[in-house]
């Protein structure tokens, strides 16, 4: 198999580079982190050839690919069931439910992640209330998690997917830092933090502190 390289930044708080290294992790494959620090432009290096000079990306043999849900497909499409195990739903209303997921976490909520960067959860939490205007957003996320999550379930549908890590860090930005979730909110984050390729990140994010 040609050789996969997860480019990502060193400070190991990318929301983004977490997906695309989960989904590596999930999918079982051997895989290469290389560090690169924004602070210091090495994503502009010659060497660096995503097309489109952003981190996370994905080196597969000569092969780049940016864009961490552009990453995440890729993956589900070039290791397949069974493989390799799902990153996506079987069922086809569902694995459209995930990308939904996925792309609504990274294109909205935005006050929530102004005042709840990553670097409150892996690291420490934030001290200061929640403005009004992420009030507003917490209160649409939490609309849209409720029909979606089921007591008593630590996963969006039947099976683990995707977009059940990217859905449970927008929770955690919230519940790290004390800020209110419905119980069933917050089991879920909780639960979903527990799994084996999230404690990988989380270990590597802790280790850089």
């Amino acid at each position: 198999m040609e050789p996969l390289i997860l480019h990502i930044e060193n400070q190991w708080i990318s929301p983004y580079a977490m997906s695309a290294f989960v989904a590596l992790e999930e999918k079982q494959l051997p895989f290469t982190v290389r560090e690169l620090s924004l602070a210091a432009g090495e994503q502009r290096s010659p060497d660096y050839h995503a097309r489109t000079g952003r981190i996370p990306a994905l080196q597969h043999g000569d092969f780049w690919l940016a864009e961490s849900q552009a990453i995440v497909e890729y993956l589900a499409d070039i290791f397949p069931y069974p493989a390799h195990p799902r990153l996506f739903p079987e069922d086809l209303r569902q694995r459209a439910i995930c990308r939904e997921v996925m792309a609504w976490v990274r294109s909205d909520l935005m006050p929530i992640r102004e005042e709840r960067p990553t670097s409150t959860v892996w690291g420490p939490p934030a001290d200061k209330p929640l403005s009004a205007r992420a009030q507003e957003a917490v209160a649409r996320l939490v609309r849209y998690c409720d029909p979606l999550i089921s007591e008593g379930r630590t996963t969006l549908f039947a099976d683990w997917c995707i977009a059940d890590v990217d859905l449970s860090l927008m929770l955690q930005r919230l519940h790290h830092s004390g800020d209110a979730l419905p119980a069933k909110l917050a089991a879920y984050a909780e639960a979903n933090w527990q799994r084996p390729s999230i404690q990988r990140w989380c270990s590597r994010a802790a280790a850089v502190k």
